[in-house]
């Protein structure tokens, strides 16, 4: 790969998280925000692996929680890049459970977080992301159409932010 495009796989990031009663909400399952928590870990590392530059979080959507994490499952979180433009990227992430005792596996949640470079004329331009798997080539090829999603919501968000009551 040429040092301006780099393939999802070399930006990708794998945790694991074992489920501990102190991850748990009233229903015995992993509290939603103990999951944000992680999602936002393991994808601000998928994004320093593919820019190499100081980026923030600015957005996380598409959340969608699929199964329940309980007692004596394992998480596994893998995020990669899946797009860049001017200043942005889109990161990925899967979070996989399997229950220890019986081995069983399943998708627990799906996501995307937008990182965010911070201006600094010095850096180099952005990597163009390349899939090579057929998930990778599937979610890459949904990009185009939730960066135009993102930059839609941004307007209208600027716009709410100013009507919004402080008093």
């Amino acid at each position: 790969m040429s040092t301006n495009q780099l393939t999802c796989h070399e930006t990708l990031t794998t945790t694991s998280h074992r489920v501990f009663s102190s991850d748990l909400n009233d229903h015995d399952t992993v509290f939603g925000g103990r999951i944000l928590s992680l999602v936002d870990d393991a994808s601000s590392i998928a994004a320093s692996k593919a820019v190499r530059q100081v980026q923030v979080t600015a957005t996380m959507d598409h959340m969608n929680f699929i199964a329940p994490f309980v007692m004596q499952d394992a998480m596994l979180i893998e995020s990669y890049v899946t797009g860049t433009s001017h200043r942005s990227l889109e990161v990925f992430v899967k979070g996989l459970g399997e229950h220890l005792l019986t081995g069983k596996r399943f998708v627990g949640f799906t996501c995307f977080v937008t990182f965010v470079t911070v201006a600094n004329p010095a850096d180099p331009p952005l990597p163009k992301i390349m899939p090579e798997t057929d998930e990778e080539k599937f979610i890459c090829n949904g990009y185009a159409a939730r960066l135009t999603e993102r930059q839609q919501d941004r307007k209208y968000q600027k716009d709410l932010l100013n009507h919004l009551n402080l008093k």
